[in-house]
């Protein structure tokens, strides 16, 4: 019988995915544990394997597309089974909905059940379908809410989303269609300017603020991958609900680069090679050690201080692999030497980059460091990552005029800014933290003990 593979859940908030470059085609013969696609999540880009042994018979998801959690995305023939009958008996529709997960394919054969002839699905979770009506027409929560507001009769809607679903850019389109008063001799933008001016309560501020209405040049969409709407979310979300508030303060770091010149020089043959980051994560984990509001969270009617120091370090991703952000922690950074913070930062950064960070590697931060010094940026601020009550953001070393001992001279200097969730870190609190860490800055020596 033919296996249905599906869009897994590869992280905890993932709802869909984009299958960014199969590896196999029709035809194929794979393995259990075979790497098949690599598949775009909220969070990163990760390898997706296969649990059954089998033959490629269909890829029902191109590259490029996104689907749901639990949707088809290849199909697989069985040892001794057509690859054109698995093709044509599997894999066209979306996986059964309505449960709130399915076994592994590993339980799957030793769980009975009532459809154990239809065909086997490998699969994280199952969503239930958003809304449905009689028809079995799919629309997007977001579309449903917009057709409303605009007066856009859904029935009439061709939806271009996984399956056929109606999102928000086909009500847009249908209501700029609807506006056959407008000559289109004035053209698409003109006439969806007029539709705006003529009906403004009609058009949702959303659909204005994303550029889709505005005056000028012509423009040129691109799709918002799953990441990067992930990110949007999240950092809408945090700067929403956390009271932010940020804390600048320069530090001399004339002291960290001739140690780390002299570490790199003795451990050269080692191929070890510190990176002013990796002082910079070991100082600010014993500063949060010896300041716990630094290692801790708000949950509502009370605060969570931390007992592990788990630093988080964002890594930019390339062009090629999507763009975007992640986070790879590092655990117990206030335990670790020099050393090994290198060496973890350097691995999870590669990982990033290529195959993927696994949901343990991104999981349990407790502070964050954006450090954009390595492109020359002087100083900025960042958004807190929640459920973190910190975020420390790290300009560039750069050598300037300063004063040292009463004398103007030439050295070097870091401008370091924190961002602060007010509910947990009072101004006073930020200022004892960011003393403390420059204690371990421009004393770099301590780092090493």
């Amino acid at each position: 019988m033919p296996i249905n593979v599906t869009m897994p859940r590869l992280s905890d908030t993932m709802e869909q995915g984009t299958v960014v470059k199969w590896h196999v085609k029709v035809g194929d013969k794979v393995a259990s544990g075979q790497v098949i696609a690599d598949i775009e999540t909220d969070k990163a880009t990760m390898e997706q394997a296969v649990f059954d042994e089998g033959i490629i018979a269909k890829l029902v998801c191109p590259e490029g597309k996104q689907v749901k959690v639990g949707d088809v995305i290849a199909v697989l023939a069985e040892d001794g089974e057509s690859v054109s009958d698995a093709a044509s008996s599997s894999g066209a529709a979306p996986a059964t909905r309505g449960t709130a997960s399915a076994a592994p394919a590993a339980n799957a054969a030793a769980a009975p059940s009532a459809t154990s002839t239809a065909a086997r699905t490998i699969v994280a979770d199952v969503h239930a379908t958003d809304v449905t009506s009689g028809d079995r027409m799919r629309v997007s929560p977001l579309a449903r809410r917009m057709a409303s507001e605009m007066g856009v009769e859904l029935s009439q809607v061709q939806g271009s989303g996984p399956g056929g679903r109606v999102v928000k850019r086909d009500v847009l389109l249908a209501a700029e269609n609807r506006s056959a008063a407008v000559p289109a001799a004035r053209g698409v933008q003109a006439a969806a300017n007029d539709l705006v001016a003529a009906t403004p309560s009609m058009i949702p501020a959303a659909a204005a603020s994303a550029g889709a209405l505005v005056h000028g040049a012509q423009s040129i969409e691109v799709p918002v991958s799953n990441m990067r709407g992930i990110i949007a979310k999240r950092l809408v979300e945090s700067k929403q609900q956390i009271p932010h508030y940020q804390v600048t303060m320069k530090f001399s770091m004339d002291a960290v680069l001739a140690l780390r010149g002299s570490l790199n020089e003795q451990l050269a043959s080692m191929e070890v090679k510190l990176s002013v980051n990796d002082f910079i994560v070991r100082a600010c984990a014993l500063a949060m050690a010896k300041n716990p509001f630094f290692n801790a969270s708000w949950a509502g009617d009370r605060i969570l201080l931390h007992q592990q120091v788990n630093v988080g370090v964002a890594i930019a991703l390339p062009e090629e692999k999507g763009g975007g952000l992640v986070v790879g922690v590092v655990k117990d950074a206030n335990l670790k030497s020099l050393r090994q913070i290198s060496g973890e930062i350097r691995s999870l950064g590669e990982k990033a980059r290529t195959k993927g960070l696994s949901m343990d590697e991104m999981s349990g931060a407790t502070f964050t460091i954006s450090n954009l010094g390595m492109f020359g940026v002087d100083n900025f601020t960042a958004i807190i990552n929640p459920p973190n009550s910190a975020i420390l953001a790290c300009g560039a070393a750069l050598e300037q005029p300063v004063v040292r001992n009463h004398q103007l001279v030439v050295g070097w200097e870091m401008a370091a800014t924190l961002s602060l969730d007010h509910r947990v870190i009072d101004g006073a609190m930020a200022s004892k933290y960011l003393q403390s860490l420059k204690q371990f800055v421009e004393g770099p020596t301590m780092l090493l003990v």
